[in-house]
């Protein structure tokens, strides 16, 4: 009897002992959609669609399947080319006038890629856009999930813009800005606006808003009869340009990276 419930506590122990080797190896895997959107190339929904697409392969067999997960061993592969977990980068542009920005464009007009050319190794990639003409901030990041977090409409990201119209703002303009406008692609209210503080004239304004539309503070004011002289984004979700000259970027804090993935 002695032998038997040794044996049976040797065994048991062996069991556990392999049970918890396999639930670390399980934890050390990672779900496919997570693996793409850590590789840079786009958020997790979007990664679930090209899983879905077939345009995914991992270890040279094409996958399909929503949940597969893969580990450190596994080859995964889009449009050719093998993926990698890349380090994550973020950092700050104080974009200048006369970029436009895209990563590559077909007129060989100055895009806002050539200012950050040096910053790191990594592909970064603009969250979101600055017409040509308008200046601040601009945050490119390798991090799709992040991006994808910082420009979707429900998470309702702050942007501070200072404004320079042709002629005065009227404070009964302000008022229905304040109220909200209809535009040909909907209604639009902003956040907050009020004339800068410290201005000679009243054709410097400050608006906040967390839309993202095309052109939409430019739209905003030409609908009312204004045209748009000058424009700056001077805060994009809480970050600021504070120590950052026109044309240059900076690396976010670790601080300032825990704040963005907690934003709601």
């Amino acid at each position: 009897m002695k032998n038997i419930r040794k044996n049976d506590k040797a065994n048991h122990t062996e069991k556990g002992e392999v049970e918890n080797n396999q639930n670390q190896g399980a934890n050390s895997l990672t779900r496919l959609n997570k693996f793409i959107a850590n590789a840079g190339v786009c958020s997790r929904r979007e990664a679930d669609k090209l899983i879905a697409s077939g345009m995914i392969k991992v270890n040279g067999v094409t996958v399909s399947e929503m949940g597969q997960k893969v580990g450190a061993g596994d080859k995964v592969e889009f449009d050719g080319n093998i993926l990698q977990q890349e380090r994550k980068h973020y950092l700050l542009l104080n974009k200048p006038k006369g970029f436009i920005t895209t990563t590559d464009d077909p007129y060989e007009r100055k895009t806002v890629m050539s200012l950050i050319k040096n910053a790191c190794t990594a592909r970064l990639y603009p969250v979101g856009r600055l017409d040509m003409a308008t200046t601040g901030l601009l945050l490119f990041t390798n991090d799709g999930e992040l991006a994808k977090k910082l420009i979707h409409p429900k998470h309702s990201v702050k942007k501070i813009y200072h404004v320079v119209l042709d002629k005065k703002l009227t404070k009964n303009d302000m008022v229905k800005i304040s109220e909200g406008i209809e535009l040909e692609d909907g209604p639009i209210k902003v956040d907050d606006i009020a004339y800068v503080s410290g201005a000679e004239n009243k054709k410097e304004v400050g608006v906040q808003l967390h839309s993202g539309r095309n052109r939409i503070i430019r739209r905003l004011f030409e609908v009312l009869g204004y045209r748009v002289v000058r424009l700056d984004r001077v805060s994009f979700a809480g970050l600021t340009k504070k120590d950052i000259p026109r044309g240059k970027w900076r690396h976010l804090t670790q601080k300032e990276i825990s704040y963005l993935k907690m934003l709601k």
